[in-house]
């Protein structure tokens, strides 16, 4: 299940906001939140407003009771150019300069994660506190060079 969110007319350009933006997307919704609300940049408060938003609207969306934020990630993030006012600027010799007061619009689209992932996390957590390694993939495991470095002996 996924919800977005979308701001416009964000006075702001879209290079800066696409710095904030970067920052948070794939993160979980709590490790999102620490970083736009401790960020210096302006862009980070609407950054932030947006993502709120976006979690409460999966929040509206889900039937089943109140999702856990733990459990929230940021699927999709997208910083789009909105529209540009021109302004004169007065300039030497009877001359006029154009200034380009930029905007953008900002996409944000959250998702539960699924119960597969939920699992692997919950399995990642416990082997953790026992102290032992996560099991692999099978992708990850390494049989060829085991095998060979048991034939050079």
């Amino acid at each position: 299940m996924e919800a977005q969110a979308i701001n416009r007319y964000i006075s702001t350009s879209p290079r800066k906001m696409r710095l904030i933006i970067d920052l948070i997307r794939g993160k979980s919704v709590p490790e999102a939140l620490h970083i736009l609300h401790f960020s210096p940049k302006h862009a980070s408060k609407v950054a932030e407003k947006v993502l709120r938003s976006a979690v409460s609207n999966l929040q509206n969306k889900d039937e089943g009771g109140r999702l856990d934020p733990d459990e929230i990630v940021v699927k999709r993030a997208s910083v789009d150019g909105g529209m540009t006012m021109k302004r004169i600027s007065p300039a030497p010799m009877g001359r006029a300069f154009r200034i380009r007061k930029r905007s953008n619009h900002v996409t944000i689209v959250v998702a539960a994660k699924d119960k597969k992932e939920k699992k692997d996390a919950k399995q990642a957590r416990q082997a953790k506190k026992a102290g032992k390694p996560a099991k692999e993939s099978k992708a990850g495991k390494s049989g060829a060079k085991q095998k060979s470095a048991a034939d050079t002996k």
